[in-house]
Formats: C-alpha cells, structure tokens, sequence
C-alpha cells in the first residue's frame, strides 16, 4: 500500500483511539462523581 495513505490511516487510527478514551474518561469521572453524592447523601440521612 501507499505509504502517505498508510501513515494518514494511522493518524485517523489515533485521533479515534485518543477521543474515545478522552470520552470513556468523562464517563468514568461522571460515575466516581455520582457515587460520591450519593454517599454524602447517605451520610447526611444517618446522620440526621
């Protein structure tokens, strides 16, 4: 194969790979987020 066409493939390899870890990151900070106030609620119910 072209050698220009290989490294452009490549290159759109990556930049799929990096956005869908950047995605996965946002998904992973989303969940570690609503698990944390979900126990600070829970704290605050016992608690009370």
């Amino acid at each position: 194969m072209n050698p220009e066409i290989e490294y452009e493939l490549m290159k759109n390899h990556a930049s799929e790979l990096r956005k869908a870890a950047a995605e996965h990151r946002r998904v992973r900070d989303a969940e570690r987020a609503n698990k944390s106030e979900r126990r600070s609620l829970f704290g605050k119910r016992r608690s009370s």
